[in-house]
């Protein structure tokens, strides 16, 4: 094992995989495996520029004795060892001669630090279990890993954040979860720590995040490196910011999504929607949106409204506007095979592939296929559609449902996008779904940007989306549920939230 200085960065290398650890922000740290000879160029979330910091770079020789060998093979195994520390303001990250590493904060308390169940020759014990703390395990055949990520629990630990799942508790420590979206439930994988830290889990893959009493265990079933960001702070606050400068800021609200938002299942013409906005403003009652939610179109995939029961949809948002309201129109990522955008979007490579069996991934009200957002092209076809059929008529805040994508069923080993296999970066999907639209109205000039969105993940922030619970019961046990899913996706970076039904 090496252990070396490259540039800012502090390198462990040992055959084919290396460790880098450097500094990404303020009292932060970016950690990344690869157990190939080329790092993966991913940045998923972390893709803010940040600012070039030169930390603190240590190095330290020390006697190995093995206590195991005796007599000439004890002279032996006696030996001079390097061990190294890198410190970036608040947070420092040891590593030992075996390559293990344990975090600390400027007071040089212990924040956290990698679990190691192997020999240790510093300490004089053997722990014949061989668990390791970084494992990339090869899926046989490929070039692809299974990921698993060890650290040790703390007793007194509490554990906040990782994004909205349905249960009971604010304090994530002693839950498994999934880190997966499906229809209410939204995987970021942010997490705030009661000893002064953040920790952010730097991959969309599938996976599970597991906060035992034993040991911490992050999960990925199929990756290509292991990526995660740890930031030290005195206060929540700080540790919030530093996460938030890093994986992008959320922008200002829009006044009107402050206000009152009306909606239903479902307006069926405009005639009935205008009339409800029209009894509400001579009643007196406020009224800053009206939702047109779920098939006003003629086909999915179409993304336009339906002639028949919407008439004149640029009369109609005029006169809302008039009236001091906006204009909300929902989106799905489905694309019906009859639609008139199938074929064009799928010779252009802009519908999810499924890797086996037929490709249809949602059966209700037509066989429909989502379409990529992870695809640069298809984000900016969908938008194109979007600005001919709804932003001309003066519709600027969409609601984008069905955002996870909402698999039927959830075989995300099945599913291919642009960006890889679903398996390693099914979690991006509605940040792509967001930017694309978010990039659509900056370039026409929007400046007060808010989508609808019905998930999210880590980046989804910096465009402007307000994410919901989703298709949640209507029950006291589900209201006491979305208490503590709201507070937990703000701590995870996302604080536009609202619940849903």
């Amino acid at each position: 094992m090496r252990i070396y200085q490259e540039g800012n960065r502090l390198v462990i290398a040992e055959g084919k995989s290396a460790v880098w650890i450097e500094p990404w922000g303020a009292n932060s740290l970016r950690v990344r495996m690869s157990a190939v000879p080329q790092m993966d160029a991913n940045d998923w979330a972390l893709t803010e520029k940040m600012e070039d910091i030169t930390p603190q770079i240590a190095f330290e020789e020390i006697d190995v004795t093995d206590p195991w060998y005796r007599g000439e093979a004890y002279a032996k195994y006696h030996q001079r060892a390097k061990q190294a520390r890198i410190t970036n303001g608040k947070i420092t990250a040891k590593v030992s001669h075996e390559g293990w590493i344990s975090y600390y904060n400027q007071r040089g308390e212990l924040l956290t630090e990698e679990y190691w169940r192997t020999r240790d020759r510093i300490n004089r014990y053997c722990v014949p279990l061989r668990v390791v703390a970084r494992e990339l395990r090869p899926l046989q055949g490929g070039s692809d890993f299974e990921l698993t990520a060890r650290f040790e629990a703390f007793d007194d630990e509490k554990i906040f954040g990782m994004g909205q799942y349905q249960e009971k508790n604010l304090n994530k420590k002693g839950a498994v979860l999934e880190l997966a979206h499906r229809n209410s439930q939204a995987s970021v994988p942010f997490m705030v720590s009661s000893r002064g830290y953040g920790f952010f889990w730097n991959n969309p893959a599938v996976g599970t995040a597991t906060f035992g009493t034993n040991k911490t265990e992050w999960h990925a079933r199929s990756t290509k490196k292991l990526d995660y960001f740890i930031t030290a702070g005195d206060t929540p606050a700080e540790i919030e910011a530093q996460y938030s400068l890093a994986t992008g800021r959320t922008p200002m609200m829009p006044e009107y999504g402050l206000g009152y938002w009306q909606c239903k299942l479902r307006y069926r013409t405009q005639d009935e929607l205008l009339a409800v906005a029209r009894e509400h403003k001579r009643r007196g009652l406020p009224m800053d949106a009206i939702v047109i939610d779920f098939f006003h179109w003629t086909m999915q995939g179409d993304f336009k409204f339906e002639p028949l029961d919407w008439p004149d949809p640029e009369a109609m948002v005029r006169e809302l506007k008039e009236l001091g309201i906006e204009t909300v129109v929902s989106v799905w990522p489905t694309v019906d095979e009859r639609s008139e955008n199938f074929g064009r979007m799928s010779d252009m490579g802009y519908l999810v592939n499924a890797d086996r069996g037929n490709q249809n991934h949602m059966t209700w009200m037509g066989n429909t296929v989502f379409y990529d957002a992870t695809h640069p092209g298809a984000q900016k076809y969908v938008w194109e559609r979007c600005r001919e059929n709804y932003y001309r008529y003066g519709i600027r805040c969409f609601w984008l449902d069905e955002a996870e994508p909402e698999y039927g069923p959830y075989d995300f080993d099945n599913y291919r996008y642009y960006a890889g296999p679903a398996l390693q970066c099914t979690n991006t999907y509605p940040v792509g779904y967001a930017k694309g639209f978010y990039d659509g109205l900056r370039a026409e000039g929007e400046t007060d940007i808010m989508s609808l969105v019905r998930c999210a993940w880590a980046g989804s922030q910096k465009y402007g989306v307000l994410t919901w619970s989703g298709d949640i019961y209507s029950s006291f046990r589900a209201m006491r549920e979305q208490l503590q899913a709201g507070l937990n996706m703000g701590i995870a970076g996302i604080p536009w939230w609202i619940s849903g039904r």
